[in-house]
């Protein structure tokens, strides 16, 4: 009786990448691609912010009351990454900002090439400010550069304070922690003050701010965040009279 025919084929499935050393010939790939877009970005001046947490910390619902606060003083967009389905983006659209789904089909991350084939089916003339959803997990998707200019980072109060530490590499190249449904903090056993101090150990530069989507608590200072941003992206402080009115609207409240 013959045996079972175990070789592998090489041919890699539809929407991989074969090759050899992935960590090493992959990650290169990537961060020339990443230099595309980052370039194509740039030259008409569209703040891009890459979103990055656990499954479940509220990246959609945060981009929803971020177009709830800002989408009628910028021009917005959404690409959203999932393993399947189509439904955050859906939910972003109906919040009134364009938004594209890349379904990775499995894959636990973005990639930039993923994402530079996506920009090609949405209208990107004209952006000030570009989200890329990424999907939800904290390890793999901070080996990947997207081209953004900013790595924004939820940790919600239902997943623990311990995270930083665990999973450093995400809080490292992240210049944001956003501590996201803060309305529970009354209802779970998590520390504010514990988190961002494991998170700036970790990386001594990163920026928290404590928000709740539902509530609105420090979803003022997060756009605020993004309003200056999307200046120095611009180049000059009174580069967009309509951002300026809004930050200043921001400021007083």
């Amino acid at each position: 009786m013959s045996t079972p025919h175990t070789h592998k084929s090489n041919r890699a499935p539809v929407g991989a990448v074969q090759c050899e050393n992935t960590s090493l010939n992959l990650l290169k790939a990537n961060d020339f691609v990443a230099k595309t877009i980052r370039d194509r970005m740039a030259a008409q001046s569209t703040l891009v912010i890459n979103i990055t947490s656990s499954a479940g910390s509220g990246k959609t619902t945060l981009m929803q009351a971020t177009a709830a606060r800002l989408k009628d003083t910028l021009s917005m967009a959404v690409l959203v990454g999932d393993l399947e389905t189509e439904r955050d983006a859906i939910r972003i659209r109906e919040a009134g900002v364009p938004s594209l789904q890349i379904v990775t089909g499995g894959i636990c991350h973005l990639e930039a090439q993923m994402v530079l084939q996506a920009m090609d089916h949405i209208t990107l003339e004209g952006v000030d400010l570009l989200f890329i959803e990424n999907v939800g997990n904290l390890v793999c998707p901070a080996a990947f550069d997207l081209g953004e200019d900013y790595r924004v980072t939820l940790i919600a109060t239902t997943e623990g304070d311990d995270k930083p530490k665990k999973y450093p590499r995400m809080f490292l190249t992240s210049e944001v922690m956003l501590i996201s449904k803060a309305d529970l903090l009354p209802y779970v056993p998590f520390s504010v003050e514990a988190v961002v101090q494991d998170a700036r150990e970790v990386n001594p530069d990163i920026h928290a701010i404590t928000v709740s989507s539902t509530s609105g608590v420090g979803i003022d200072e997060w756009c605020e965040w993004l309003l200056e941003r999307v200046r120095e992206k611009k180049g000059s402080d009174e580069s967009n009279d309509s951002v300026v009115f809004l930050s200043k609207q921001l400021g007083s409240m």
